[in-house]
């Protein structure tokens, strides 16, 4: 992957976006509904795009919109709608576009106060505890953000009344439905001017702060945090965490530094992540350059993304770490120090996730459920604390509360950077610290991501390959123990291809938006044995390809 000059530098001016034209374009521009890539399309993480290309558009968010209204009437519910935002500069006009059609089709919908901005895990916990001991009239919520996406890019996501992102047939049922409203010029929009929708009688605005931070302990050990007196760092990256973390310290007595408290829709404090875009994520040593270069300040350091569903963990030990690392220390120092949590309780790991979690779960004699790429997959466990740990390599995780009952049904940056806080805390070593141990016992793995071009119906293709499809009996020079289509977690298609040996594996999968393949590899020996297994996973991929062509 090729890196640009730029990556880990300070944003220049000429790049940063003028929220004013976006805002212009948002409501001025009408999408090309011959252009596929100007239809609603929801993938992992629902709708996404920018109005510079006609992607997220006003027209967009009414179809949206209206279609989740119909498809809440198709399936009865009736209780109320949490709605979130991020800070991205269309989060705003697009939520106040969404609430004019919420609330001219009467649904009750419960906002931030004052404007304000909501991680995604706030609003999944919110649903989470509204049903809890509820039949019926269930809430569910909408999410607007685009998650760590470049500043000029919007984005909108609904959750089910389990609190989690919504199942592919509820994502394709809103996309086909939006569709089908966007051809008719949103004829069959409902909608009341937003003067009137914020002052509807079925439109509340709540403070969604204050009851998620006095939970927080049911789920983080916090006294011992405060009573280690550790010095933290957090660099909410300019995100909806941001008025979070002060409400923290307060509560609970800690002493966590926000070192970068600006709220900027342009985004203009970040540095270039490795593609020389401004990018928000908070798992990229390029993007993460500022607080990486002051990690000897803090005991740990922590960031999220702007929807705060994404963490970074920052050491003095080893800087940032990889995600697949912390994800098995967290499972490893979870496991042994949560002791009302059902031994019969997964943990949840989505199979391009390193293989250290592996050895970490068997162990210590826990059963892993290892499932395709998407926090989806984890959210039915997590409800019904049938699964205790759901993780993505991507920097994307949640666990239950100390009761082993659900905490969030989706991805929650911040009990995961305040965990990091709590192992340092609990043990005296850092994260970082714990994953040299874990190296010294299981050995070091070497991972790697890329991307290798693909045609459309190559793409195709590798999304419906059979095992059969896998002539090769080896890779890298080991055996192949294993040609996988389906997750060995719970049967489901991984929509691609992964492959294991005795000691590394890669994985192959189609990207939605680009003509591309992604190949997941890793290694338990050396660099050389990885760089083997991905040449090696680039002819086994295309070979798979010809044959299943022909």
């Amino acid at each position: 992957m090729a890196i640009s000059p730029l990556a880990g530098k300070p944003a220049p001016k000429e790049m940063l976006v003028d929220p004013a034209q976006l805002e212009r374009e948002y409501f001025e521009r009408s999408p090309d509904l011959g252009d596929p890539n100007q239809l609603v399309s929801f993938g992992t993480s629902g709708h996404r795009g920018t109005p510079l290309h006609g992607t997220f558009t006003e027209a967009h968010i009414l179809a949206i919109t209206q279609a989740i209204c119909d498809y809440r009437r198709g399936q009865g519910q009736s209780g109320p709608l949490y709605m979130g935002k991020d800070t991205h500069a269309m989060s705003g006009p697009a939520q106040r576009t969404a609430l004019e059609v919420l609330a001219a089709n009467g649904v009750e919908t419960i906002i931030q106060r004052d404007d304000g901005v909501t991680p995604t895990p706030v609003i999944s916990r919110a649903i989470l505890v509204y049903n809890r001991g509820r039949n019926e009239q269930l809430a569910d919520g909408i999410v607007v953000t685009p998650s760590h996406n470049p500043p000029e890019d919007g984005g909108i996501k609904y959750n089910p009344p389990n609190g989690g992102p919504a199942d592919t047939d509820v994502t394709k049922w809103i996309e086909n439905r939006a569709n089908e409203l966007l051809r008719t010029g949103n004829a069959g929009v409902k909608r009341i001017p937003f003067s009137a929708a914020i002052k509807a009688g079925n439109t509340h605005q709540e403070d969604f702060v204050l009851p998620y931070v006095n939970d927080l302990r049911n789920v983080i050990d916090m006294d011992a945090i405060r009573g280690a007196g550790l010095k933290l760092g957090v660099d909410p990256l300019g995100g909806a965490a941001l008025h979070y973390w002060e409400p923290i310290n307060e509560v609970y007595g800690l002493n966590i530094n926000v070192v970068n408290p600006k709220l900027d829709p342009t985004f203009s404090f970040m540095t270039i992540d490795h593609d020389g875009k401004i990018r928000m994520d908070c798992s990229s040593p390029y993007a993460m350059a500022r607080l990486v270069g002051i990690k000897d300040q803090y005991r740990v350091a922590f960031a999220n993304d702007p929807d705060s569903d994404r963490h970074g963990i920052v050491t003095p030990s080893v800087g940032l770490m990889n995600p697949n690392h912390y994800l098995a220390v967290a499972i490893g120092y979870l496991l042994t120090h949560r002791p009302r949590w059902s031994a019969q309780a997964a943990v949840g790991k989505t199979l391009v996730s390193s293989s250290m979690i592996d050895q970490v779960v068997h162990k210590l004699g826990r059963r892993l459920c290892e499932v395709p790429v998407g926090f989806k997959w984890f959210s039915p466990g997590l409800f019904d604390g049938s699964c205790c740990f759901g993780g993505e390599e991507s920097a994307g995780a949640s666990f239950l509360r100390h009761d082993g009952t659900v905490w969030t049904t989706d991805k929650d940056g911040p009990i995961m950077d305040l965990l990091a806080a709590e192992i340092t805390a609990r043990t005296g070593k850092d994260p970082g610290e714990h994953f040299t141990e874990l190296t010294a016992e299981f050995g070091i793995p070497y991972y790697t991501r890329i991307d290798a071009p693909a045609s459309p119906e190559q793409k195709a293709r590798l999304g419906k390959l059979s095992p059969e499809a896998v002539k090769e009996s080896r890779l890298a020079g080991e055996p192949i123990t294993a040609k996988l289509t389906r997750a060995p977690g719970n049967d489901a298609p991984i929509g691609g291809l992964k492959v294991v040996s005795t000691s590394g594996w890669f994985a192959a999968r189609p990207s939605g938006t680009e003509n591309i393949y992604k190949i997941y590899a890793e290694s338990f020996r050396d660099q050389a044995h990885l760089d083997s297994i991905v040449s090696e996973a680039q002819r086994i991929v295309n070979n798979a390809l010809e044959s299943s062509g022909t």
